[in-house]
């Protein structure tokens, strides 16, 4: 079965830890250059001030930038998220949104840049909002990408 990005959506909210810490993937665009992620802070995800607790807001951008570009680059590159900072700008209250993009002229500059086997490493942004749009914090991922030895040792 092909994986869309309807299923992957669907698949990643049902995920025990996303489902239990209350994150919801809203949607991953067809062409995979866009996520929208939501927190849902309510009792269990809350902090002991009633606020978003802090490892559920890191834990709602973990894995998306990865995920983006690896559908975008497919089966012939490893890609792995290696780092998060986050800096928190406000408390969170209610649902949290944050919005992820890897535009294909990123996705392509890293597919020639880890050409040959060469390791890359990127950062990536994105912002964590509250429902009136406000900064809730603001987080930096670290992607690694290169392509796999057997598509190296084939192009020599």
């Amino acid at each position: 079965m092909r994986m869309t990005p309807r299923r992957l959506a669907l698949g990643m909210s049902l995920w025990i830890p996303n489902l239990f810490s209350g994150i919801r993937v809203r949607r991953f665009s067809d062409d995979w250059t866009h996520a929208t992620v939501e927190l849902h802070v309510n009792v269990f995800t809350r902090n002991y001030v009633k606020t978003a607790f802090g490892g559920s807001m890191s834990a709602m951008t973990d894995p998306y930038f990865f995920m983006l570009v690896m559908h975008q680059l497919g089966r012939d590159h490893v890609v792995w998220d290696t780092r998060g900072e986050i800096e928190f700008v406000k408390p969170g209250r209610g649902i949290l949104t944050a919005e992820f993009e890897v535009s294909r002229e990123k996705a392509a500059e890293l597919r020639e840049r880890a050409r040959g086997g060469a390791k890359v490493l990127e950062w990536f942004e994105t912002e964590i909002r509250d429902a009136s749009g406000d900064v809730v914090a603001r987080v930096r991922r670290e992607v690694y990408v290169r392509e796999k030895k057997r598509v190296t040792e084939a192009a020599r």
